[in-house]
């Protein structure tokens, strides 16, 4: 009697993992929503995740199969979003009227859904892996600098977006192994890949949607600024104009102490387009925009640190907002460590 009473309890507490994958979103979409500066499609991204999540385990754990038909349309708005919103924070400052046909994507599947159920698998594979494979090929082409994501986050912000991109394609490619596993007659496969595959893909979409990297700084999501139109300059100027203007600018300015500082914007205060500003110093420099300015900063970090400052103050006042990518930035540039060149300077 004993025994019965606990694997009933056992079965009523036990929840199948895209349910707990679904609680751990929402509880991390309240949290940002309450206490974090999460972009409204970064948090709209999250919700669709936990959505996603809550439609898969009622209808593959709990049998309401009158949903199986919305679960391609909730899955559609996935890749969709996290399209916009990469596209917001690495490619143009704001949310804009081109950006809302890609949001129809849900509205295409419903039709597909309704007229053609048979392409469902074939449209939504497509969404996912398309939208993916976009967000590579921004990044490659780009070289991983995202314009309006902080240059004191380093590598970092195109990392997560690299993850994302990737999890989107597995997500796709779990749902051909379904339908390859459901084709062979495997009954109890589509429910052990939802919860290794597809749960965990949209778990990772959605944690890293919250990381503070891949944030835009403030101030270019407070400011109504746009970026200088490539019709308005000469496409021939000469790199070392662009890098002449941009070291007094920086150099008068100190704008490295900023930790919020962008390419976007340094693009704006030189009233250069942004692939000008980041040919320039590549191919004068052969770094990075983050690189560039980092050196600056580390350069600061170390008159700071001769003068008697402490790390985590020197840290700060040099504009990084992180101690991880300021200890790896200090060691790459001068080849110590800060505490080491802390030790060096002290009497």
């Amino acid at each position: 009697m004993g025994h019965d009473r606990l694997d009933s309890a056992t079965t009523m507490i036990a929840l199948p993992v895209p349910l707990i994958v679904a609680l751990l979103l929402v509880f991390l979409f309240v949290r940002s929503v309450l206490f974090e500066k999460t972009t409204p499609l970064l948090g709209a991204l999250l919700l669709a995740c936990a959505v996603q999540s809550v439609v898969v385990s009622i209808v593959h754990y709990y049998g309401v199969t009158e949903l199986r038909l919305v679960q391609p349309i909730t899955a559609s708005v996935i890749p969709a979003l996290a399209w916009v919103a990469f596209l917001e924070g690495g490619v143009h400052q704001r949310f804009q009227r081109s950006d809302i046909w890609h949001l129809a994507a849900p509205i295409v599947m419903a039709g597909v859904v309704t007229i053609a159920p048979m392409l469902i698998d074939a449209l939504l594979g497509g969404l996912f892996v398309g939208y993916g494979l976009a967000i590579l090929l921004v990044l490659h082409r780009q070289r991983n600098e995202l314009a309006h994501t902080r240059l004191a986050s380093g590598p970092v912000p195109a990392l997560i977006w690299r993850v994302i991109a990737i999890a989107l394609i597995i997500s796709a490619a779990s749902d051909a192994l379904i339908s390859a596993t459901l084709q062979l007659g495997a009954r109890d496969a589509p429910g052990i890949i939802l919860s290794i595959f597809s749960s965990l893909a949209l778990l990772a979409i959605g944690f890293l949607a919250l990381s503070p990297a891949i944030a835009l700084a403030q101030d270019d999501d407070q400011q109504g600024q746009t970026e200088p139109d490539t019709a308005n300059h000469d496409p021939d100027i000469p790199v070392a104009e662009i890098m002449e203007q941009l070291e007094e600018l920086v150099s008068r300015e100190k704008l490295y102490l900023d930790p919020d500082l962008t390419l976007a914007r340094i693009a704006r205060r030189l009233g250069y387009p942004l692939k000008q500003v980041s040919t320039a110093i590549n191919a004068v420099t052969g770094e990075n925009v983050s690189r560039y300015i980092n050196k600056y900063r580390i350069d600061h970090a170390c008159r700071a640190l001769d003068a008697g400052e402490n790390v985590s103050n020197t840290m700060l006042a040099s504009g990084f907002n992180t101690k991880s990518n300021f200890n790896r930035e200090f060691l790459r540039i001068t080849g110590k460590t800060p505490s080491q060149r802390q030790q060096k300077s002290s009497p």
